[in-house]
């Protein structure tokens, strides 16, 4: 009898179990990693969540910057973490792209790190300065079929989105487009805004504050459709590239074998915090389009995303630093 008895309590334990866990997290300190320096949109995002969430749910979730290789530093210390739900990351467009762009990448983008969100997306741009003759993209490929490799135009790095942009645009057009690699949007946009390169790309976000001010001219933008971002600017798809598109993305991601029930707070505890208006306010300003999705469709996007810009890659031969 004492032996049924232990067994049925040992089976409510497992059964009660998953839902306390649920119930518990977060119970202390959640450490919220950003593989850029502070500053940046990732970064802005993280913040922007932590700060609310850490209202919403009554514990600290503070945000850590690991900047370097690309975003993947921060997202190997993700992956190395315990699966607690204590260490989880926001990370950009490069999540994407790394596994393609750096071979010795420490850990399995797919296999050692738990999607839990695609928070939005985001369109880039090509901006050239008000005096340089571009009036739209059409021109630049005019100019670039014209004069092979006559039209630089420069990026926040290589292999950033941006950069595959360019090279698949490159690809499907046939067409030459020189790549210029800045290190980071500051220095892109001080040159744009200088005349110093021709054409540059970026997010929406990055750029936006200088088209507003006049001081550079948006050609175009990367959505598949017009963007409310920017307003009246018309897509790469509409200008010669049909069937184009490219998106900029911002997504958390945890630790593998996520224990389910923390897993599905954590989204619950997310989405809840982006149908919050001020919270949907401050990220809809940096361009971007609140998703939101879960995690199977989440990690299906990423998929799609490492498969087509690993093709991307390849084709090019483009490598970290080039």
């Amino acid at each position: 009898m004492k032996r049924i008895l232990r067994a049925a309590f040992a089976a409510l334990v497992v059964i009660a179990a998953p839902a306390a866990l649920a119930q518990a997290w977060p119970a202390r300190t959640v450490k919220v990693i950003v593989g850029f320096p502070p500053g940046g949109s990732t970064d802005q995002v993280a913040r922007v969540l932590a700060q609310h969430l850490t209202t919403q749910l009554g514990q600290q979730f503070v945000v850590e910057n690991r900047p370097g290789a690309s975003a993947s530093i921060g997202a190997a210390a993700v992956a190395s973490a315990p699966a607690d739900g204590y260490t989880i990351g926001v990370v950009f467009d490069t999540h994407g792209v790394n596994p393609s762009l750096i071979p010795s990448l420490s850990f399995d983008t797919m296999k050692d790190l738990t999607t839990v969100m695609l928070v939005g997306t985001s369109p880039m741009a090509l901006v050239t300065h008000p005096s340089n003759a571009f009036k739209d993209f059409r021109d630049v490929l005019a100019a670039a079929k014209a004069k092979p490799g006559s039209v630089a135009i420069g990026s926040i790095g290589s292999g950033s989105l941006g950069h595959l942009a360019i090279a698949q645009i490159g690809n499907l057009q046939g067409v030459e487009l020189t790549h210029v690699p800045y290190k980071g949007g500051g220095p892109l946009m001080t040159d744009a805004i200088g005349n110093q390169v021709p054409v540059a790309i970026g997010s929406a976000f990055l750029v936006n504050p200088h088209v507003k001010a006049g001081k550079v001219r948006a050609l175009a933008v990367t959505s598949a459709k017009a963007s409310p971002a920017l307003p009246g600017v018309a897509p790469v798809a509409e200008q010669g590239v049909p069937g184009f598109a490219a998106l900029s993305w911002w997504g958390v991601i945890a630790p593998a074998k996520l224990p389910p029930p923390v897993l599905a707070k954590l989204v619950e505890e997310l989405q809840k915090a982006l149908k919050v208006p001020a919270i949907a306010e401050k990220l809809q300003a940096q361009g971007m389009e609140i998703v939101g999705s879960g995690p199977e469709d989440s990690a299906r996007f990423l998929k799609g995303e490492i498969d087509r810009w690993a093709k991307v890659v390849k084709d090019n031969r483009i490598k970290a630093g080039d």
